[in-house]
């Protein structure tokens, strides 16, 4: 079976969704259906990746010069504990040869809706803030390429 993903933007592609939900149910019983928030904007990805990589540019932490990946990861940490929840907290299980710990949660900034997003932004804002980070701007757009056809709102994977 093949995986699609739709992004309800009209009638059109609900009723889509709609045909393949009652198509896998008959064809493919036990498939699974997930349903999600929006994604979150493009603008907010790269306010995201600007304020990581300046502050991997300019802190240390404990010692240590971390990448923009790493304190991605360090500021999904902190979204989580800004959430009382049980699923956004992390769940640590030692590594195999003992030297440390492996977050086995399944939280990545793609899956965040926009509000969560926005939290995460904030947190970083106010870490970056708090360090004495010098902020640059999200390089602009400058892709002044066409919307997409409504078609192409449907994935294939």
């Amino acid at each position: 079976m093949t995986r699609r993903i739709f992004t309800l933007v009209n009638n059109r592609l609900r009723d889509r969704a709609i045909e393949c939900i009652r198509e896998a149910f008959e064809k493919h019983p036990g498939s699974r259906v997930e349903v999600k928030g929006p994604k979150r904007s493009s603008d907010a990805n790269a306010a995201m990746w600007c304020k990581l990589g300046d502050i991997a540019e300019q802190l240390t932490w404990h010692g240590r010069k971390l990448d923009t990946e790493a304190w991605k990861l360090v500021m999904l940490d902190a979204l989580r504990r800004h959430y009382s929840d049980e699923r956004q907290l992390m769940n640590l299980v030692p590594n195999i040869d003992g030297t440390g710990f492996v977050n086995i949660g399944q939280t990545h900034s793609s899956d965040l809706s926009g509000e969560e997003m926005h939290d995460l932004l904030t947190i970083i804002s106010a870490f970056g803030d708090q360090q004495g980070v010098e902020w640059s701007e999200p390089k602009p757009k400058g892709d002044t390429r066409p919307v997409p056809p409504v078609e192409a709102y449907e994935e294939i994977a």
